[in-house]
This record gives structure tokens, sequence and C-alpha cells, in this order.
């Protein structure tokens, strides 16, 4: 099991950005009490791309707080405060290495499947301060995973998630994240993937295009 640190949610605003105005759901900050986590996002939290985020696949974001200690170390930073990498819950544990996709986790009332690993984008490194940033967090796959909300309940920090379904094929994020970008040439790991039926549908779009390309 895992306990929920901090709940972070953040509706879409406008900030500068190279001399332009970007309009981003990334800046999460920490709310007290509790607060329903629905089909598409927590109550409080919205998404500005929804292209790129949300929707039924992409409803909540999860990051493990051991990976900030990581980072601290990492980047020389002691300044990194719940919700920096954007991530809806911050949790103890649940690193990529152990979470695997389809996996299903209740929540206080609520019931969630693990659907893919986290893609970062320039926002991230915006936010972060340091444009290299996207890149070395993509590389380092500690990227954290999305949601997909099979039942909707309230949700609260303290509460742990507790595991009720393991996904049968057992392949994990870091696994799945390898994969596409670092790996990319291993087609027995994608059509494995793609027994996966939790699987988000641009994933495997993604699995497809490397069975075709080295299958």
């Amino acid at each position: 099991m895992s306990e929920i640190l901090s709940i972070n949610v953040s509706l879409p605003k406008t900030v500068p950005y190279r001399g332009k105005d970007m309009t981003t759901g990334i800046y999460k900050t920490p709310i007290d009490g509790a607060v329903m986590l629905r089909e598409l996002n927590l109550d409080g939290d919205g998404q500005a791309d929804l292209k790129a985020h949300g929707g039924v696949n992409k409803a909540a974001y999860v990051y493990s707080y051991d990976n900030y200690t990581h980072w601290a170390n990492e980047l020389g930073r002691d300044d990194l405060t719940y919700g920096q990498f954007g991530e809806n819950f911050t949790v103890t544990g649940m690193l990529e290495t152990d979470v695997c996709i389809g996996d299903v986790f209740e929540i206080g009332e609520a019931v969630v499947q693990v659907t893919q690993p986290r893609v970062p984008c320039y926002k991230l490194a915006h936010k972060m301060g340091d444009n290299k940033f996207q890149k070395q967090f993509l590389q380092s796959h500690r990227v954290g995973f999305y949601l997909r909300v099979l039942k909707e309940g309230i949700v609260d920090v303290g509460q742990s998630f507790k595991l009720v379904e393991q996904d049968p094929v057992r392949i994990s994020v870091h696994q799945i994240n390898h994969l596409l970008y670092t790996d990319g040439k291993n087609a027995d790991l994608a059509r494995e993937a793609l027994k996966i039926e939790a699987l988000s549908p641009g994933w495997v779009g993604s699995m497809e295009e490397i069975i075709a390309k080295h299958g």
C-alpha cells in the first residue's frame, strides 16, 4: 500500500513564456480536505491542452515522493514542494519499477486503473526553470503514471492506494517507458504490451508502430 501525502489541483491559468502567453494546468497546489475524484478529473482541477492531457485515460496523475529525493540530489535543489511535477497525487512508494500498467487500486471510495506513463512536455521544463529538464525527466524513467477512474468517489490525504487487482501481463511503467523512449526495438515486449486491455489508445498505437518497424 501507498499513502497519499498530498492531493494537488489547479485550474488552467495563463503565464508568460518566451515573450508570449501560455495557458497551463501544471501549477498544481495542495488542497485541504477530501475531494471528489470523477471520471475526468478531481474537483477543482483542469487541463489546458486536452489533446495532451486529461480525458478518461488520463483523469489523474500520480507521482512518487521517493522521486523527489532523486531530483533534489540530481538538481541540487531544496525547493521542491508537493505538486512540483504537476501531479494530482503525491504518494509514498509506487515507483515506476513496481507499478504495472493495468493494475487496479482502491483509494478511499474510488477505484482507479493505471493506463500509461506520463510523457513530459515543455511546460514541465518551464515550471522547473530548466529547458533541459523535459529530456532529463523522460530519460530518467521517473515519470509517474496516469489513472483511469473505474469508480468515482471521495479521496483524501492519508488514505492509501490499495492494490485490488494485478494486471496479468505484468509490464511495469518503467519497462514500457524504457521500451518506447530508450530501447525502441523490442517488438516482443511491444506485443506483450498489446495484451494489456487497460493500455491507453495512444500507447497502443506506439506499440503497433514498434512491431511494424521491428517485428
